[in-house]
């Protein structure tokens, strides 16, 4: 039988919004650059790709949001765990309304969002870079980041099958996915990024 789905997206966006410290795009640069603020990207890899990164943000797939934040997650990342400001933007402004809902929740504080997200950013003429930063992959071990650079000289890829998923071996002596399948994914497409493929890798 069909679903009947008794809360929309709109309605949870609602309700966050209502939770949460909402920024101005002219509150967030007031804000960025500042030594004690993280601004953090929730936008997937692809979309930096394409409409390029807030300088000096730190890049989080919303997927792993969570994961990252708890220190007791196997996932933890230490930027979460500084006494700082966190400014979460999205594309629009909705997931990140969620996403500083959810932060918030868990007890990250003081967290914030930006309305209308990246795009409200650069339309009001906020500072962007078109090519991705190394420093956005901060989260990466510095082996993956050595082998990735290592490998983008070398220009090899080959794809590889394991367990029943495809994934892309960067060159033969890059390691495996090591627990989060995610990061290796969006390492894979930053190397694509890198070598200015268009084949989508994940």
């Amino acid at each position: 039988m069909p679903q009947t789905i008794t809360t929309s997206v709109r309605a949870l966006v609602e309700a966050a919004i209502a939770e949460i410290d909402n920024l101005s795009v002219a509150q967030a640069r007031a804000l960025h650059g500042r030594d004690d603020v993280v601004f953090v990207d929730l936008r997937d890899i692809r979309e930096l790709q394409r409409e390029g990164v807030v300088p000096g943000a730190f890049h989080c797939p919303r997927g792993m949001l969570e994961f990252w934040i708890d220190p007791q997650s196997p996932y933890h990342k230490k930027v979460f765990a500084q006494d700082k400001t966190f400014v979460f933007f999205c594309a629009a402004g909705q997931r990140s309304a969620l996403a500083a809902q959810a932060a918030q929740r868990m007890g990250l504080k003081p967290v914030a969002h930006i309305t209308g997200g990246f795009g409200a950013w650069k339309s009001a003429g906020g500072p962007v870079e078109n090519k991705i930063p190394e420093s956005m992959f901060s989260s990466f071990p510095v082996k993956k980041k050595r082998d990735l650079f290592a490998a983008a000289k070398s220009n090899a890829l080959a794809l590889t099958t394991r367990g029943g998923k495809n994934y892309r071996s960067i060159s033969p002596n890059f390691p495996p996915p090591i627990g989060n399948g995610n990061d290796f994914c969006q390492l894979g497409l930053f190397f694509n990024a890198c070598t200015k493929r268009k084949k989508k890798i994940c």
